[in-house]
C-alpha cells in the first residue's frame, strides 16, 4: 500500500509538470495557431536567471528570475512573433524554432556548453516521513507549486477580464476581436503567463537535475507537445490531462519495466502514446475544428 502511494505521488509530481508544460503550450496554440517549440528555452532562461543570483536570499531569486522570464517571453512575442501574426502556419512554425535555436546558442555564447551545476535552498534535498511514507520535499514543493499554479490560472481564467478575453479568443479569434478583445493586449498577456507557467517548471526541473544546460528545455518541450496533443490540440483541459497522463504512464513504466530496458522508457512512452492516438486521433478531449487565425 505505501508503495501504491509512492507510485502515486510520483505520478501526480512528474504529471504536474508535464501539465504545466502543455498548458503553456497550449495558451499560445490556442490563440495563435502556434506551436511555440521555443517555450523549451522559457525553461531554460528561468533556470540560468536563478543560478546567475542564487548566492541571493530566495525572494530576490524567485523575483528576479520570474521579471527575467515575463520579459523575455514579452521580448519573443514582440520581436519574432508579432511581425509574423498573419503569417502561415509552417512560417510561424519555423520562427519558433529560429528563435529556440537563437536562445540556445546565446546561452552557449553567455554561459559555455558545459553544464552548470545548480543547487538551490539545501532544504530541497531533505526528505519528511509522513504515516511511514518517505517522500523527498522537493515533491512536495513540486505538488504545491503545482497545485497554486492549477489553481491560480483556473481564478485568472474565469474570474478576470483578461482571462475571459483570453478564454474567447483561444475559441474564436476572429469573433472575439468582433467583440472588442484587443489582439495585442491578450497575445502579450497569453505569451506573460506561458512564460510564467514556463518558470514553474524551470524551477522544479533544474532542482531534479542539479545541473544546467543550455540545452534542458528540448526534453519538456517535446513531452509538453506530446502532452498537448494527446489531451487534445486546442483544449487547456485537454492539455492538463494529457500532462498527467503522460506523468502516470511515465511512472508506471518505471515500476513495470526490468532494469535493462528502462533506458528505453521513453521508446515504451511514445509507443503507448501513439497507441491512444490510434484509437483516439483527436486527443482526449475533443475539440471542434480549428478556426482561421487571423
Amino acid at each position: 500500500m505505501i508503495l501504491a502511494f509512492q507510485y502515486a505521488i510520483d505520478a501526480l509530481n512528474v504529471g504536474g509538470l508535464y501539465a504545466l508544460m502543455a498548458l503553456g503550450i497550449g495558451l499560445i496554440f490556442g490563440i495563435m495557431r502556434l506551436i511555440n517549440f521555443a517555450h523549451g528555452e522559457i525553461v531554460m532562461v528561468g533556470a540560468y536567471a536563478m543560478w546567475l543570483v542564487v548566492e541571493m536570499p530566495t525572494p530576490v531569486v524567485v523575483g528576479f528570475s520570474l521579471i527575467v522570464v515575463a520579459l523575455v517571453a514579452l521580448a519573443i512575442e514582440r520581436v519574432a512573433f508579432r511581425p509574423l501574426r498573419e503569417a502561415s502556419p509552417s512560417t510561424l512554425l519555423i520562427a519558433a524554432f529560429a528563435v529556440s535555436y537563437f536562445l540556445q546558442n546565446m546561452a552557449v555564447m553567455v554561459f559555455g556548453a558545459r553544464p552548470k551545476p545548480f543547487a538551490f535552498a539545501d532544504i530541497l534535498s531533505g526528505n519528511v516521513e509522513i504515516g511511514g511514507l518517505r517522500i523527498a520535499v522537493l515533491q512536495l514543493v513540486t505538488l504545491a507549486l503545482t497545485a497554486l499554479a492549477l489553481a491560480g490560472l483556473t481564478l485568472l481564467l474565469k474570474r478576470t477580464s483578461i482571462g475571459v478575453q483570453l478564454r474567447a479568443a483561444s475559441q474564436d479569434f476572429r469573433a472575439a476581436r468582433l467583440c472588442a478583445v484587443r489582439a495585442n493586449r491578450v497575445i502579450a498577456f497569453a505569451f506573460v503567463l506561458s512564460g510564467l507557467l514556463g518558470w514553474v517548471v524551470s524551477f522544479v526541473y533544474s532542482a531534479q537535475l542539479a545541473q544546467l544546460s543550455p540545452a534542458m528545455g528540448v526534453r519538456p518541450v517535446v513531452i509538453g507537445f506530446v502532452a498537448t496533443i494527446l489531451g487534445g490540440l486546442g483544449s487547456l483541459v485537454g492539455a492538463v490531462a494529457g500532462g498527467f497522463l503522460v506523468g502516470a504512464l511515465t511512472v508506471c513504466l518505471d515500476a513495470m519495466l526490468p532494469v535493462e530496458l528502462r533506458v528505453f522508457k521513453e521508446a515504451f512512452l511514445f509507443g503507448l502514446v501513439l497507441v491512444i492516438l490510434l484509437a483516439r486521433p483527436q486527443g482526449l478531449i475533443a475539440v471542434a475544428a480549428l478556426k482561421e487565425r487571423v
